[in-house]
């Protein structure tokens, strides 16, 4: 099969022969005689577009034969006319020169080595073999962004065994049967390639670096290129603006904003966090004193229709840090149903966890603990006031009432 995505990668339609159309699960692998359709390969998702009126949505290799999956049975199968989706794939070119020039950069400021590339829909990454720092990728980035504005061409080699050994080939060579294929940017980078790429580096049109992370010993880099850089600058200069009349300042005065905004919330969060400490320990009190006494033994029962449940876990523990208490909570949250069992840890005589098990079954719900803490929910919200009156009651008798 001629491959005419090496021939001429900007074609945008051709003409071609129906050799084979294979059924599998209900979609349609349809084989040509040639074709310019890109098969996924070499970090580079296939193209997609149309045989006549059959969209073509993923394309593959497979033992020399290349594939072509639509969900439509093609109805003829000679000279059908193929029609590319030239956005995707000028955009695959963009993304995959994009990593070619990165890489090189990578390797020539730091001689860091790719060891794993990716093109998403979204955007690109590169898994690079060390770590760099914020700095260091900055100068990556300018200095692949002027290997782009100086347009240099980009050439595809496919070189004899003798025409190799003079060539200075940066990755190691792959085995293949196929004629080894290079491709070469000027002086800045040779690679052996499987992939689409323009001609030029200035129709990459700019590379961004949006963000990195670590990734096993090294880091993993996530970049953007030509019409999706600019849709990243765009959707971020538009966040800006809305962040400046949010704020009600100016794009240079954002950081200093937020910075005090920030200083200002800790503060209120820390006067809040204070507060919250001295209203549970005066309800602590009060509840303590209001507390029904079973010899000796204060049992606090009760059921909040709203309440925070992190808030309520932590007035029970408040309320059980003292010497013969008993806590059964239920709060009511929506359609949900929660249980807070506690006891001071020195009582022996009631389990929670076994209360808690008995007790949520009115709620239809799930849950345990240990013998002093335990807590569950159920979908019976209606009887969460039964629930508690029954643990209440399970209580007294094992307290010996």
């Amino acid at each position: 099969m001629q491959k005419l995505y090496y021939d001429n990668p900007y074609l945008k339609e051709f003409t071609a022969e129906i050799t084979a159309v294979i059924e599998k699960d209900n979609t349609f692998h349809i084989e040509l005689n040639e074709t310019c359709f890109y098969p996924e390969g070499g970090g580079q998702p296939s193209d997609a577009g149309f045989i006549e009126a059959s969209p073509i949505s993923y394309v593959y290799e497979n033992e020399g034969h290349i594939y072509h999956v639509s969900s439509v049975k093609p109805h003829k199968i000679h000279r059908v006319k193929c029609t590319l989706d030239w956005q995707r794939r000028f955009d695959h070119m963009q993304q995959h020169l994009g990593q070619h020039i990165l890489s090189a950069c990578l390797s020539d400021l730091f001689s860091s080595h790719t060891i794993g590339f990716h093109l998403g829909e979204h955007y690109s990454t590169i898994d690079l073999d060390c770590q760099l720092n914020n700095e260091q990728l900055l100068q990556t980035e300018s200095l692949a962004n002027q290997m782009v504005f100086d347009r240099i061409p980009v050439e595809v080699l496919y070189p004899s065994k003798s025409e190799l050994k003079k060539l200075s080939v940066k990755k190691s060579l792959p085995k293949m049967n196929d004629p080894l294929r290079l491709v070469k940017i000027g002086d800045l980078d040779l690679n052996p390639c499987c992939g689409t790429h323009p001609s030029s580096t200035l129709e990459v049109q700019g590379i961004k670096i949006i963000k990195h992370e670590k990734y096993k010993t090294g880091i993993r880099i996530y970049f953007v290129c030509g019409k999706r850089a600019l849709q990243d600058y765009f959707a971020k200069d538009a966040f800006t603006s809305s962040l400046c009349m949010m704020l009600k300042c100016s794009k240079e005065d954002v950081l200093q904003k937020i910075t005090k905004l920030t200083g200002d919330i800790n503060k209120l969060s820390a006067e809040n966090r204070n507060l919250k400490a001295e209203i549970t320990s005066y309800e602590s009190s009060h509840m303590l004193n209001a507390a029904e006494i079973i010899h000796s033994i204060r049992v606090i029962h009760k059921v909040y229709e709203k309440g925070d449940l992190k808030s309520l876990s932590l007035l029970a523990a408040k309320l059980t840090e003292h010497e013969k208490v008993i806590v059964l909570f239920g709060i009511q949250a929506e359609d949900t149903a929660h249980l807070i069992f506690m006891c001071s840890k020195e009582l022996k005589k009631v389990h929670m966890g076994n209360l808690l098990k008995d007790a949520i079954t009115l709620l239809d719900g799930k849950g345990g603990g240990s013998s002093f803490s335990a807590q569950g929910g159920g979908k019976s919200a209606n009887n969460l006031s039964s629930s508690i009156d029954y643990a209440f009651m399970k209580v007294q008798h094992l307290l010996g009432i």
